[in-house]
């Protein structure tokens, strides 16, 4: 099986066309526009295959901008405006200032080095956007954290890991850093039956999905300051219990035979042969196994992160 490749993110992509943009521009004197598709590598990424354009002009009114108001992120004599497709930041909490384009500090810092060495006397205005951008950013978490209209430029390390748990991550920490803003406790939950249950009693904007990284999610928010409630299915319940800090099935499966002897040692019956969850719970009562693995994973949580956290079984 060949190599998974890595690739450049958003941002090193955004800086490429920057600069493209910004020759043709300072060679002819007018408007330029560059255009740069993230097509590089394997990662599963929203916007891979998306195609950043930078517009440079000396007329504001030749940018096509995201129609939210904002203001330009501004170095000497450059402004730079969120393009179509790139979203703007209306919540406070992410690292991109509220009321401005939704572009990471990394590349914004790397498109002002880079023109530093070409700095004009003249006003010289700067879009950043992404072909489709509004559209893609429906499959993204953008919206719920208050980016506006697009996509955001990100980036730290210029690199994309194939395939990777950073994209999610990050996506997870913006999360927190904005219910920060107005909450003191987060719900987690770990797919479509558990966020179901959460909202029956709690807010859109209080929910946080974690897929399956139950301790990375924990941990963060603890970091933050944040209390947690997990609203968590009966099987990673058990696998929680017994020590998984991610419960996809690529870090291993449920051990049955200490199941069983849970379930022994509980009511003293004999469970041997019994592989699935469901048949458990049937054969002891579903309450009274809930109630056992609920206790065993609260005291796993509590063990990582010596903290009482809120579980809630659904």
């Amino acid at each position: 099986m060949s190599e998974l490749k890595k690739g450049y993110t958003t941002g090193v992509h955004a800086l490429l066309a920057f600069r493209s943009a910004l020759g043709v521009f300072l060679a002819t004197k007018e408007t330029a526009v560059a255009k740069n598709q993230k097509i590089d590598n394997d990662d599963l990424d929203v916007t891979k295959g998306a195609t950043i354009v930078v517009v440079i002009s000396n007329q504001k009114n030749e940018l096509k901008l995201n129609p939210t108001p904002h203001k330009p992120y501004r170095y000497k004599n450059l402004q730079i405006f969120a393009g179509e497709g790139v979203g703007v930041v209306t919540k406070d909490g992410l690292k991109p200032p509220k009321g401005y384009p939704a572009i990471n500090p990394t590349p914004l810092e790397a498109i002002f080095k880079y023109y530093e060495s070409f700095a004009s006397s003249q006003e010289i205005y700067c879009s950043i956007g992404i072909e489709d951008g509004e559209k893609i950013a429906k499959d993204t978490a953008n919206k719920k954290v208050g980016v506006v209209g697009g996509l955001s430029i990100l980036g730290t390390t210029g690199w994309v890991k194939p395939i990777s748990a950073e994209a999610y991550l990050d996506s997870i920490e913006a999360e927190l850093s904005v219910i920060k803003q107005t909450y003191k406790k987060v719900v987690f939950t770990l797919g479509n039956s558990s966020k179901r249950e959460a909202l029956k009693v709690y807010s859109e904007e209080e929910i946080v999905e974690i897929g399956n990284f139950i301790y990375d999610g924990i941990k963060m928010a603890i970091n933050l300051g944040l209390d947690v409630i997990l609203y968590i299915g009966i099987a990673k319940a058990v696998k929680v219990a017994q020590g998984f800090k991610n419960t996809h099935n690529r870090f291993g499966s449920i051990d049955f035979k200490e199941l069983q002897e849970w379930a022994r040692e509980k009511w003293n019956v004999d469970l041997s042969g019994v592989v699935t969850v469901k048949a458990l719970c049937e054969m002891v009562d579903e309450v009274k196994f809930k109630k056992m693995v609920l206790s065993k994973s609260k005291k796993r949580l509590k063990e990582w992160f010596d903290k009482d956290i809120d579980i809630r079984i659904v």
